[in-house]
């Protein structure tokens, strides 16, 4: 469910769903303003499955918050 595998397609993984995030995180954005944005497309799916998503990010050290917006880090 986290990487894609020969059962698991990129679209229904963390990775894929992780992925349609980080595009529209271009500048600093509040979660419900990436909710508003995601919530249709067909890799988020649910709310629950986005939550795990930022939480997968976070774990990656892709995103941060910083006074309540949600960030991309750059790549060391």
């Amino acid at each position: 469910m986290i990487l894609p595998t020969k059962h698991v397609s990129l679209d229904k993984s963390l990775l894929g769903a992780g992925a349609v995030v980080l595009s529209l995180l271009s500048e600093p954005i509040t979660t419900t303003g990436i909710w508003e944005r995601v919530k249709h497309a067909p890799e988020i799916g649910t709310y629950s499955r986005f939550v795990l998503t930022l939480d997968f990010l976070y774990a990656m050290g892709a995103i941060d918050m910083a006074e309540g917006l949600i960030i991309r880090m750059e790549a060391p």
